[in-house]
Parts: C-alpha cells; structure tokens; sequence
C-alpha cells in the first residue's frame, strides 16, 4: 500500500516539474522569438572601389588675357573720337585724334632744319674732298684745310642733331592719332572731345582683349598635392566654368598655369585656365566656380546610393565592426554618381562592410540581424554589367 503512494507521489512530481520545465523551455523560446523580431534584419555591401577622374571646385573669377589703358602720349586738346564705348577694336586702329597742327608744325620745321643741315653737310664734304687734293699738292696751306674739316665736322653733328630733331617731332606727331595696342573690346571713354589732356590725365579708355580668356582659381593645398600625386606636376587639366547662375560654359578651358607657391594666410595655390571664347559670353570680372579634372584616373571608394542616409551634419553610412555591430560614419562625396553608386573621398575604404538595406530601425552599437550579403562592387562587375547591357541580359 504504501508503495503504491510512493510511486502515485513521485509521478505527479514528475509531472509537476515536467511542466515546471516546459513552461521555462516556452518562455525562452518565446523571449528569443521576441528578441529575433526586434533585432532589425539587415542587408551588408562590401565597399568596393572604381578608378575614375577626380574632379576638384574651386570659387573662379574671370580675366582678360590683356587688359591695356589707353593714355595720351602728348599734350593737347581731344578733337576726335573715331568709336563708341563697347565696340570691338583692332591693334593698330585709331581711337582719338590730338589737335596736330602744332605738331605738324612742329615736324614741318624739324624737316627744313634738317635739310639744311644736310645741304651744308654734303657742301663741306665736297670741299673737304677738294681742300685734301689741294693741301697734298701744297697750293694751300693745311690751316685752311683744318679749317674746312672742322666746319665739315660741325654740320654733320648738325645733321645728325637735326635728323634726330625730325624723327622726334614726327613721333609726336604720330602721338595725335591715339592707336589701339591690341585686339579687344573698349570700354568707357574717361575724357571727351575738346578736352585738354596730357600724360598726366590717366587712361583716355580701357581696352580688354576677349578671346581667349583667362579664368583664374584658387584651390586649396590639399586638393592640389592630391592632383600632382595623381597627374603629377606641370600637366595641363580640362576644366569647366560655373557662372554665378549655375549654368555651365559651352566651352572647356585647359589649366596651363600654376603658381610658385602656396598662399600662407589661405593655404591655397593660384591656378589659371584659358578658355575660348568666341561668342563674348565671358566677361572681364565675372565671378563663378571651376572644376577642374584629373589628368589621369584614380581608385576611389564607393558606395550605393542606397547605403547612404542624411541628416543636418551630412551623409552618413553604417559600417559593420568586427563584432558585427553598426557604427555611424560621415562620408564626404565628390558631388558625382556612376550607376546610382557615390565616389567617396573620406569616410570609408574599399573593403570596409556598409549596411545597404534595413536601416531604418538600426541603433548604432546595438546588434543587428544579417540577412543578405551582396558582393563587393568592383571593376570586374561594372565591366559584367556594361556587357550585359550590350548584349541585352539581366
């Protein structure tokens, strides 16, 4: 009898503790079912790289490659103005005229002073020739003979001294039609007709050549050590203009000019681009931005585009540490795309694990749930993917 309650107590505490512990086996695969739908499921890229051109910007400002004042290079009132203000202009054509009788004048009397000159120059030689016969054959005396040489000697000084008298006051007289020095365009006239002016009056008008023009830029130090590591020093570059409006310049310019060193209070280097300009859509002054490419490519970083997240501070990823656990990063862009994928300058490198999809619950720090994995981008898969699309495959 009394084993039989024994072994009736023993089974309903068996049965008590079998329960006891399925409740406990419940509860855990409940907590763990609670945590794995908690835990965000996510998808990781590898970040791969891609050589490509690097593009640099930097604010610009536009120059004329010549840029001439006009100035008066004699004294006297303006009687003419042979142009109007804004009109295009050769080298060599005349701007203004200078009164020029007095100069005219001038180089009138140079003119007969120096044919005078000459005249008794030429009349002294062919004595000189005479008096040197006569003095050999002694029918004069040598004194008359110096003498001879010496009025010979003096009105060819006198010749020389006239001569150089002429080509003075006909220079002057060349000054009373003001010339253009180059090709360009004019801009305001500063004196008007019947104005006195003088050497000391400053530029008459302004000239600025148009085509080419010069676009001048200062990129920062760094942007630039990273161009020579790429390029290399003393290459010539493409570059584009931005104007003020955003627009982009139909014409490429070409970087041929650095500067000999860095500029201390800025940390920049002044660079230069000459760009054609043939429909006179640049102007002397303009401000706006150029970006100026790489010679040769580089391998950059990248990521897709929908890796990336953004908020105030910027574009941000999240990258994957050894122990699997999400940590925000910032990336700085090069402002440019190839095939939805961002080229990355700072940031990440080539190989680093991003996450790429579910990021929408994902907590920095705390672990997340790896669903799929997608293989690293990499130029073997650009040039698959190109094929493919050549060849008309998914």
């Amino acid at each position: 009898m009394r084993k039989n309650i024994f072994i009736i107590v023993f089974v309903l505490l068996a049965l008590v503790f079998g329960r006891m512990i399925l409740s406990n086996m419940d509860k855990a695969k409940s907590a763990k079912m609670r945590q794995s739908i908690m835990t965000p499921a996510v998808t990781v890229a590898e970040v791969g790289s891609r050589d490509v051109v690097r593009q640099f910007s930097a604010n610009a400002r536009v120059l004329a490659k010549y840029r001439v004042d006009v100035l008066a290079r004699i004294s006297g009132y303006l009687t003419k103005s042979y142009f109007k203000e804004g009109d295009y202009v050769k080298a060599g054509q005349v701007l203004f005229e200078i009164e020029p009788e007095q100069y005219q004048y001038a180089a009138t009397k140079a003119k007969a002073d120096m044919d005078n000159a000459r005249s008794m120059s030429s009349y002294y030689q062919k004595q000189l020739a005479r008096y040197e016969e006569l003095v050999k054959q002694d029918y004069i005396a040598r004194s008359e003979y110096d003498n001879v040489l010496a009025q010979y000697d003096a009105y060819s000084a006198q010749k020389d001294s006239a001569e150089s008298a002429y080509r003075d006051a006909q220079r002057n007289l060349g000054y009373t039609h003001v010339k253009s020095p180059v090709d360009g365009r004019v801009g305001i006239i500063s004196v008007t007709v019947g104005n006195f002016v003088s050497t000391a009056n400053g530029a008459l008008t302004t000239i600025n050549s148009t085509n080419p023009m010069y676009i001048a830029f200062n990129l920062n130090s760094k942007d630039y050590a990273e161009l020579v590591r790429i390029d290399g020093a003393g290459v010539e570059r493409d570059v584009d203009f931005i104007f003020n409006t955003g627009q982009k310049y139909e014409h490429k310019g070409v970087q041929d000019f650095y500067d000999n060193k860095i500029d201390e209070t800025t940390g920049t280097i002044t660079l230069r681009a000459t760009f054609p300009n043939p429909d006179d859509k640049l102007l002397q002054g303009d401000f706006g931005r150029v970006i100026i490419y790489s010679k040769s490519k580089d391998a950059m970083p990248v990521v897709p585009q929908s890796a990336t997240l953004e908020n105030q501070e910027g574009l941000y990823v999240y990258i994957l540490d050894k122990d699997n656990l999400p940590k925000m990063t910032y990336i700085k862009t090069m402002g440019q795309t190839e095939d939805n994928m961002w080229i990355v300058s700072e940031g990440v490198n080539a190989g680093d694990r991003i996450l790429s999809g579910g990021m929408q619950k994902v907590i920095p720090g705390k672990p997340v749930r790896i669903v799929n994995t997608l293989p690293q981008e990499n130029k073997e898969v650009k040039k698959q993917s190109i094929f493919s699309k050549i060849l008309g495959r998914k």
